[in-house]
């Protein structure tokens, strides 16, 4: 560990680190920038530059802290959504943003695929949002987006704790990956992400969010962020049908073969079968966690 770290000791101290550094954003995400300019020029429309944020964890919070650093409070609606903090900046604002801000290095696989995980959770909250009427799907997108925020700035600027939690559960292999971070690192990782977000004063609707309160948003946000965890863990994870059958609960006006289609990287063969066992459950009445998906 680094001699400025050496000193640092808790979440708190951690949140307030890391609150110090310059926060950077994918390379791709400017390279797309520079793609969109040149076919469009001044043209850009904020609905596209906030599609470039929703996909860009890194990107999503530095533009999140300058458009509610911007925000007057006697506006009262806070930003929730990648689409109002570019409103708040402007399309102008948010080039200059994004230009500035350093690059992430996209080839560290602790970073990449802590980065993959969020990326594939919005996108997962997107689309299943958006077959409830009663919710903002981009918002729960962007706190599925934003909820392993703390490990992701711990792969950016301390890599060596997200690597020894990783190790040390590893050692244990009994896969609790909480027990693993607070043995290895005194903290759990989602404490620092809602630290950060205390720290930082963003929108409290994210907080909510990524907190996990119990309503058919919070709970539907935390849902999409578990899944993608599983899924970047293989087709064959043990747990994706019990998150197919915890979606179809949240969301009873989908069928199960709809939710399915929106699980990325799985053949027809594996897709049935998940959707045959989630199915089962359904009708047995089984709950991987009975007190976490109620709608």
């Amino acid at each position: 560990m680094s001699n400025d770290r050496r000193h640092l000791r808790g979440v708190e101290r951690w949140a307030e680190f890391l609150s110090d550094r310059e926060l950077p954003a994918m390379p791709r995400s400017k390279t797309m920038l520079r793609v969109l300019h040149a076919e469009r020029g001044d043209r850009l429309a904020t609905r596209e530059l906030a599609d470039l944020a929703g996909v860009d964890p890194l990107l999503c919070l530095r533009l999140l802290r300058a458009a509610e650093g911007r925000r007057s409070r006697r506006l009262g609606r806070e930003t929730s959504t990648p689409l109002g903090a570019v409103m708040q900046l402007g399309v102008a604002g948010f080039g200059s943003l994004l230009r500035d801000s350093p690059e992430a290095e996209a080839g560290q696989p602790g970073l990449a695929g802590c980065e993959a995980r969020g990326v594939l959770a919005g996108r997962l909250a997107r689309s299943w949002g958006a077959a409830r009427g009663d919710v903002v799907a981009d918002e729960i997108a962007m706190a599925a987006l934003l909820a392993e925020a703390g490990e992701l700035l711990l792969w950016t600027f301390a890599p060596e704790l997200p690597q020894a939690a990783l190790d040390a559960l590893a050692a244990d292999g009994a896969g609790d990956a909480a027990a693993a971070q607070r043995l290895a690192c005194g903290f759990e990782f989602r404490d620092l992400t809602l630290a950060c977000a205390a720290l930082w004063e963003l929108p409290v609707l994210v907080t909510q969010l990524i907190r996990g309160v119990d309503d058919a948003r919070a709970n539907l946000s935390r849902l999409c962020s578990d899944t993608a965890r599983h899924l970047s863990r293989g087709p064959d994870d043990p747990e994706l049908p019990f998150d197919l059958a915890a979606a179809r609960r949240l969301i009873p006006n989908a069928s199960l073969p709809w939710l399915a289609a929106r699980l990325v990287g799985l053949d027809e063969e594996r897709r049935a079968a998940i959707i045959h066992r989630a199915g089962e459950i359904l009708a047995s009445g089984t709950e991987a966690a009975p007190s976490m998906f109620t709608a």
